[in-house]
């Protein structure tokens, strides 16, 4: 006979025993509703939870004595298997863009912050640039003056991840979600 395989002892001792697979007793018992019961057989639970049409579910092995509740024991599976799906889905950082001109009017420089506060809570990463056209190269002072507008306004929310900078004809300023 080969030697017991340690990885299906493990596998057992971390399921969920239910209903007549509890065979420690006394246990700890929670009711349907969330109610303390008290330590009391395990029959007598058992017996609690047929009348109840509900299952006996081990919730605390390790405590002394083991913690038990009432409850259905499908639902509580459907729940802990969603727990999981959601702890799995992890959001996915976009980098996100918006694009101004020196021009752009002051009323259009607040929707595009709202645009930015929208990405920024959404946990995304925020590319402002303005962009300058022809003789427009001359008065980078204004696109200096849109983008400390949008960082002044945006700063609670977001930290700056790259100052802005003039890389031709275009400055730009990362944001990052705090």
């Amino acid at each position: 006979m080969p030697p017991p395989d340690n990885r299906d002892r493990d596998r057992r001792e971390f399921q969920t025993r239910v209903n007549e697979h509890i065979r420690i007793s006394p246990v700890r018992l929670i009711g349907p509703n969330g109610e303390q019961v008290g330590v009391i057989p395990t029959s007598q639970a058992m017996e609690m939870a047929r009348e109840a049409a509900l299952d006996l579910v081990e919730v605390a092995p390790l405590e002394k004595p083991p913690v038990c509740k009432i409850m259905d024991y499908g639902k509580f599976k459907f729940q802990q298997k969603q727990k999981q799906k959601d702890k799995t889905k992890a959001h996915q950082q976009k980098l996100k863009e918006i694009r101004l001109r020196p021009k752009t009017d002051v009323h259009d420089v607040e929707t595009k912050i709202q645009q930015a506060k929208k990405f920024l809570e959404h946990h995304d990463k925020v590319l402002v640039y303005v962009m300058f056209r022809g003789c427009e190269t001359q008065h980078t002072e204004e696109g200096k003056r849109i983008l400390h507008l949008m960082r002044e306004k945006l700063l609670e929310i977001c930290k700056i991840e790259k100052e802005p900078s003039l890389e031709g004809k275009r400055m730009s300023m990362m944001l990052a979600p705090k």
